[in-house]
């Protein structure tokens, strides 16, 4: 079964997108269309040279989200997934591509996730660490040992699993799994702790958004973050969206489980190759690529 899969926030780059624009005209109308959703110029952002304003939470997002969504459009019927994947953000990108969600409902769902997170990281000063070397189970006992905020956010391979807290909570994290022999507790440069509890205000003003958004039937099954399970059914699709952003995304389990499901092949919609290498972590003879006109 062919797997259709959609990076998240950190695949971003300067001049992501401008190829698109400038070759096909079914994604220039789109990308200005974007612009006016949003109302400010993203493409001026992703075209241009200024690299501080695309690393913002609130236009990194809709900036890979378009990125990804516009090349699936524009490759059109030879876009044909069996199955569909995001990380974190890329779940949304995953959703309008395989027909659940509109362009414009889901551009305007990421616009308001992305706002609302980084309201949220500006309430809780906060952060996210990758421990690199240990397994699952240590981590996460490390991290209920601790009595601040500290959870694990997101699992991306067999040992790699990115922990999330407040600033304290991850410094303490970092040393103690250091000492239990993790190979790298390393601190990330992002702007708060996403999946955790922190992210609650996010996760209560994204909610609303999303109850009030039109959901259709897919084209295929997506396999969620929270659950790491293929799922058609749109009211629990809601409902697993609504959970996203304080949940871990089960990203190790969603491989695994699409290969027990009969993945063939993976094909990476979206800037950057970060999911390929994560996928031949876990079964190195799976045949990858990424998407391209």
């Amino acid at each position: 079964m062919k797997a259709y899969v959609f990076p998240g926030q950190g695949a971003q780059f300067k001049g992501m997108g401008k190829d698109l624009y400038e070759t096909s005209k079914e994604a220039k109308k789109l990308f200005e269309q974007a612009n006016e959703i949003l109302g400010f110029s993203i493409t001026n952002i992703m075209f241009g040279e200024d690299e501080d304003a695309l690393k913002q939470t609130k236009v990194t997002q809709p900036a890979i989200f378009l990125h990804s969504v516009i090349l699936a459009k524009v490759l059109g019927i030879s876009f044909d997934p069996e199955m569909v994947a995001g990380h974190s953000l890329g779940e949304f990108s995953a959703l309008v591509s395989a027909g659940y969600l509109s362009f414009e409902d889901g551009l305007k769902l990421v616009s308001k996730r992305a706002v609302a997170m980084q309201k949220a990281c500006e309430q809780n000063p906060s952060t996210m660490a990758a421990v690199l070397g240990l397994e699952n189970e240590v981590v996460e006992k490390i991290c209920t040992e601790i009595k601040e905020v500290v959870v694990p956010a997101n699992y991306n391979c067999p040992g790699q699993l990115v922990i999330s807290g407040s600033n304290e909570g991850i410094d303490i994290a970092c040393k103690k799994l250091t000492e239990v022999g993790a190979r790298r507790a390393l601190k990330l440069p992002v702007g708060g702790a996403f999946h955790s509890p922190l992210m609650e205000p996010a996760r209560a003003e994204l909610e609303h958004a999303i109850d009030d958004t039109k959901f259709y039937e897919g084209i295929c099954p997506i396999y969620q973050n929270v659950t790491a399970s293929a799922i058609k059914n749109t009211e629990t699709i809601k409902e697993n969206l609504k959970k996203q952003l304080t949940a871990s995304v089960l990203w190790t389990q969603t491989m695994e489980k699409m290969i027990s499901d009969g993945l063939s092949s993976v094909t990476e919609v979206g800037p950057g190759k970060v999911l390929q290498g994560l996928f031949k972590k876990v079964d190195r003879q799976i045949p990858t690529q990424s998407a391209s006109l």
